[in-house]
């Protein structure tokens, strides 16, 4: 690379003599960085447009959120931030990208995506203020002026499509990330300009489609009820929802197709300051429900984002052991997903019940057992009053879940406890070890083999053991660690 971004500047001088100056300069001891800033001085040096379509191109490279795909990049390089129009013919080609950026950019051929040339580029050109100022908050402008523009309105009245323009997904996705990075007046009244006409705009299901489990969506959904103040909340737009509130008729609880309010989506995406701000104005419900009972703190919860999660407990009228349509309370869903700050800040809470079961049977510490999240199950044990035996519908314990998935860690601290029955049965007959071998999760089940009290040989409701689970699923070595323990007989009965 270096070579070759040298060779570039040798071909640059116009005259014999000067090309072997700049040989004899660069074999004095040119380095890396200082052929970084040489191509630079030269994407500048360039005329006309030349030398800010390169810098401009550097600076979305260096600063998108992910790697932008060579069409999407000539777009949004087409646009004029403020005007009403986007001219699809003033998007230049990738070659005159590419030779604008002067070797330091290259066309990832397998993902069609534009990247620099090399990882350390990026540290140069972020650390010493080289790309034009105010990155973030002029590309959030260019996707709003995007968004906003005459050809992206058309298209918010049409059918669901397919396909759209491939710039429409980046700057739908990602407007708000980088306006919150770096915030802009200007970007504020595009933002504002965008929600006056916001019902329907096609942008609305991208960023749903991005944000929310797929049971949510539905292809005819039009998302009348979505509103800017759904969308400020979910980007954590704090200014921009300060001033939304602040607007007449505008409704601080009003839900969205699924039943969001812009309170539940701000918890649920982790803006604190945006959950504050909302939490303190009037008539704001923190415990209204979407459509599938998750409340707000049930989702910042779930997400493990706990300093939405103790803004929310220091409301009286929000109940933290509030069932959602699968019957698990906030700290089951906290237990489910690892994060083991959410569930110590509400087993610190007297009203949390930790041992609450849900519709199929399941308690936190199933859940964190089944999930591997052994830092959970610990803090689950602690407390006396959590069963660590406890059944769910299907009769498995904690220790046959967490068996059943390979979880070593969490199978090692339970079998550690004097009080865990490590041969309990499930429903179907099978016992911890039994579940284990037919996954084949041979650490599992060399820990139990180490037990003297672990009875490897019970015949299940199919009439299988262990070996044999293990033989039928051809695990060669939980059959061989089987083998190995006295009195396992190999002819023992097949399912």
């Amino acid at each position: 690379m270096l070579a070759s971004l040298n060779l570039d500047s040798i071909l640059q001088e116009t005259t014999i003599h000067r090309r072997r100056e700049k040989l004899q300069v660069i074999t004095d001891g040119l380095g890396l960085e200082d052929a970084y800033g040489a191509t630079l001085d030269r994407i500048r040096a360039q005329e006309g447009r030349k030398s800010g379509l390169g810098m401009t191109s550097l600076m979305w490279i260096c600063h998108s959120e992910r790697p932008l795909g060579t069409e999407e990049l000539c777009q949004a390089l087409a646009v004029e931030i403020g005007s009403t129009e986007y001219n699809a013919n003033n998007a230049p080609s990738i070659r005159t990208v590419l030779s604008c950026c002067q070797g330091l950019v290259m066309v990832d051929e397998e993902r069609s995506a534009v990247r620099l040339i090399h990882h350390t580029l990026q540290e140069y050109l972020t650390s010493r203020s080289s790309l034009p100022q105010s990155p973030h908050s002029t590309i959030a402008e260019t996707c709003l002026t995007y968004l906003n523009s005459q050809q992206v309105m058309d298209l918010s009245g049409s059918p669901v499509q397919e396909t759209h323009p491939p710039f429409l997904e980046y700057s739908s996705l990602y407007w708000g990330a980088h306006m919150k990075k770096e915030p802009s007046d200007r970007g504020k009244m595009l933002a504002l300009e965008l929600f006056s006409h916001y019902q329907c705009h096609v942008s609305i299901r991208l960023l749903l489609e991005y944000t929310l489990p797929s049971y949510y969506l539905s292809s005819t959904t039009r998302f009348h009820k979505f509103t800017g103040l759904h969308c400020a909340s979910i980007f954590g737009l704090v200014e921009v929802v300060g001033t939304l509130t602040m607007l007449y008729g505008v409704d601080i609880n009003g839900v969205d197709e699924t039943g969001a309010t812009p309170l539940l989506r701000a918890a649920m995406s982790g803006h604190e300051a945006v959950v504050q701000l909302l939490l303190g104005r009037e008539g704001v419900d923190p415990g209204k429900p979407d459509d599938v009972a998750r409340t707000p703190i049930s989702w910042a919860a779930a997400k493990g984002h706990e300093a939405v999660v103790k803004l929310l407990l220091e409301r009286e009228d929000v109940d933290p052991n509030e069932l959602d349509y699968c019957g698990q309370t906030p700290i089951s869903r906290a237990a489910e997903g690892g994060h083991e700050a959410v569930v110590k800040l509400l087993l610190g809470r007297e009203d949390v019940d930790p041992i609450e079961s849900d519709i199929d049977g399941g308690t936190p510490i199933s859940w964190a057992a089944a999930k591997g999240h052994e830092a959970v199950v610990k803090l689950l044990l602690e407390r006396e009053d959590v069963d660590p035996n406890v059944l769910d519908y299907c009769g498995q314990t904690p220790i046959s879940r967490a068996s059943a998935r390979g979880h070593e860690a969490v199978v090692k601290l339970l079998l550690g406890r004097e009080d865990v029955n490590p041969n309990k049965p499930d429903g179907n007959g099978q016992t911890p070890i039994s579940r284990a071998a037919e996954n084949g999760h041979a650490p599992v089940v060399k820990l139990f083999l180490e037990r003297e009290d672990i009875n490897p040989y019970i015949v299940d409701n199919y009439g299988g053991t262990p070996i044999s689970w293990a033989a039928v699923n051809r695990h060669k070595a939980v059959v061989k660690l089987l083998l190995e323990r006295e009195g396992v007989r190999p002819d023992s009965p097949c399912i």
